[in-house]
């Protein structure tokens, strides 16, 4: 089969697009041949090294596809669960960039009716880690307000779209106007600039008090105006620092303010479940930015470091 490998840590230019030996399935797992996968932050970092995986790696947590001898359109849930906790595809085991793969069978789900291959491949990580951010862990009610940083990525935009279908306000933001602009088409009750306006004063105009629920994935560049955007008894909800990890901590206004702090890290089989139950239902919807050939990832790569995407990139991989 082809796929995306790599060999060794660095930049696009690392990955290689190659013959690779078919995988053969073991006891309880399936073959499923792909037809598309999505990119994640998760396989920039692999690329870097940051962790450092086994090589060569084929990287990709994301898929769709069909089950090899019956042709059954599946999705994978890329967080793998076993007895000693979860693995995620592309970095604990070869991944989804690649003509097949194989999983266990209890990791594939039917595709939901009306979403392509490159729709289902593009809602599993990010829906898996919105969901458990804002029902697992904020427990997030109808009417609140909810405050993403950053609509461009994955995770933002599945929040965007969770929030919504769960009845509550959602704020986004984005340095690119023109981002703002597609977020309000998806739904966004409001919008901020985060760096041509205050978003804490806009978030408390906006809302009166602040917000009950900040998703938060930046860290370092916006920590201090998540503090400041939060209500009273607000909850922040932490899944990434990808401007860094060791923000000022202004203890002050966690506890005058008795804000909540939670980490999150992707999900249970529960959460899947619970973020695959509101694509099936049509009630959210994953949203594509691009889609490059297999062949391609490496383009696919710099658009996403690059920081161009709203949504999901997505690699299509040929029958």
């Amino acid at each position: 089969m082809k796929a995306i490998r790599i060999h060794q840590e660095g930049g696009p230019e690392v990955l290689r697009y190659e013959e690779v030996p078919d995988p053969v399935p073991g006891a309880g797992e399936v073959l499923v041949e792909l037809r598309a996968a999505s990119l994640n932050h998760l396989d920039v970092w692999l690329r870097r090294g940051l962790p450092s995986v086994p090589k060569p790696r084929i990287l990709g947590a994301d898929g769709a596809g069909v089950i090899a001898g019956t042709g059954e359109p599946v999705v994978i849930n890329p967080g793998l669960a076993h007895a000693g906790g979860v693995e995620v595809l592309g970095e604990h085991r070869d991944g989804t960039h690649a003509e097949l793969v194989t999983v266990p069978r209890s990791a594939v789900h039917p595709i939901p009716e009306g979403l392509s291959f490159e729709e289902a491949a593009a809602f599993p990580l990010v829906f898996e880690t919105a969901y458990r951010m804002l029902v697992t862990k904020a427990r997030l009610e109808p009417d609140e307000w909810v405050l993403v940083w950053g609509i461009g990525g994955g995770v933002a935009t599945a929040a965007l779209a969770i929030g919504k279908a769960l009845g509550a306000k959602v704020i986004v933001t984005s340095s690119s106007n023109a981002k703002l602009e597609r977020a309000r088409e998806l739904g966004a009750d409001a919008t901020v600039n985060h760096d041509a306006e205050d978003v804490p004063s806009r978030v408390r105009e906006l809302t009166g008090t602040g917000v009950n629920v900040v998703v938060e994935h930046v860290g370092e560049a916006t920590w201090k105006r998540s503090l400041a955007s939060s209500a009273p008894g607000g909850r922040i909800v932490v899944c990434g620092a990808t401007s860094g990890p060791n923000p000022p901590a202004a203890l002050n206004r966690i506890w005058w303010r008795e804000l909540t702090v939670m980490g999150s890290t992707m999900g249970t089989p529960e959460d899947f479940g619970g973020a695959y139950e509101l694509v099936r239902s049509g009630r959210a919807r994953p949203v594509i930015d691009t889609v490059f050939p297999l062949a391609e990832a490496a383009a696919a790569h710099e658009r996403l470091e690059r920081g161009e995407q709203l949504g999901k990139i997505v690699l299509r991989i040929p029958a």
